[in-house]
């Protein structure tokens, strides 16, 4: 039980210190999960997020039950989901009750406004830990430079482009295995 606690608020804490959540919590669930406490590995981390963002859901939840049911099946995935849920659940509760009058003050305002910039930062940040622990390079590196373009350019479908790599990777393989014999 104590154990459960313990990854309870370990991703409460990373909840409610993520404003903005998904990608803006990558840094800090790295850091919480990889180097503090060491329940993933650094591939096993990278491999997680690869998965969450693929499955349906929200990242955040995603990633999280992934690493609570890797350390300790469906109990830690309970607890881990719950943990960085709730500060999320509880804010947006006190924001409903108290906050909503003041939606049109312009401190308010200009206090969402600063934060925006913030949330982007750490969505640079943690799309750099991600390139920089994947390995992509040389010729790989074009892989999530051309997913970029087909996505931000020609708005295409995530799906299609995650299908088309899947695909490529096992051609890419299929073809490498023949060359080695």
């Amino acid at each position: 039980m104590k154990e459960l606690f313990k990854y309870f608020m370990t991703f409460f804490k990373i909840g409610f210190f993520t404003i903005g959540g998904g990608y803006a919590m990558i840094p800090i669930l790295e850091k919480e999960v990889v180097d503090n406490n060491k329940w993933l590995t650094q591939e096993e981390f990278v491999d997680t997020i690869a998965i969450a963002q693929s499955a349906p859901g929200a990242l955040a939840i995603n990633a999280c039950i992934f690493i609570g049911n890797k350390i300790k099946k469906i109990s830690g995935a309970i607890a881990c989901a719950l943990g960085v849920a709730m500060p999320s659940f509880l804010i947006i509760l006190t924001i409903a009750k108290f906050v909503y009058g003041f939606r049109d003050n312009i401190i308010v305002s200009k206090v969402f406004e600063g934060l925006t910039p913030a949330v982007v930062g750490l969505i640079g940040a943690s799309l750099y830990s991600l390139v920089k622990s994947s390995g992509a390079k040389g010729k790989l590196f074009i892989v999530p430079v051309l997913a970029f373009i087909a996505i931000g350019i020609f708005n295409i479908n995530p799906i299609f482009i995650l299908l088309v790599a899947a695909i490529g990777s096992i051609l890419l393989h299929k073809y490498s295995e023949k060359e080695e014999y």
